[in-house]
């Protein structure tokens, strides 16, 4: 009974420890998505309002530029958005897929995370 409490605890903190790490990994993923939203919006800002500071300018060149970099940029908005949404749902994936594999497989995931912290631990020794 003893060894079954034990596994059974182990497979526990196997699966709250893979929780953790999705959550992280989650978290990670949105401060990613956010700081490069943020940058590239920024610079969709600046390139905006360049174009409106141009856009008096009556030159036939300077007005096809004007309309290729508009497009250009609807095109940047639109893939930034997506691009968002994939790296959300990719880390919402990896997290469920970690869940997942430490439910079924307890013991693999411990071994893999001992064998990680080894690496790590020899890793941090050789500094």
């Amino acid at each position: 009974m003893n060894a079954s409490v034990s596994v059974n605890d182990v497979a526990d903190r196997a699966h709250n420890g893979a929780r953790r790490v999705g959550a992280e990994v989650e978290q990670a993923a949105g401060r990613v998505k956010r700081t490069a939203s943020s940058e590239l919006s920024n610079l969709i800002q600046d390139v905006e309002d360049l174009l409106m500071k141009v856009a008096h300018v009556a030159d036939v060149d300077v007005a096809k530029l004007r309309e290729r970099v508009h497009e250009k940029l609807e095109t940047a908005k639109d893939t930034l958005a997506a691009g968002g949404k994939r790296i959300t749902a990719t880390a919402r994936e990896a997290a469920g897929a970690t869940d997942e594999y430490v439910r079924h497989s307890p013991w693999q995931a411990v071994g893999f995370a001992a064998l990680a912290g080894a690496a790590i631990g020899y890793l941090l020794a050789r500094r």
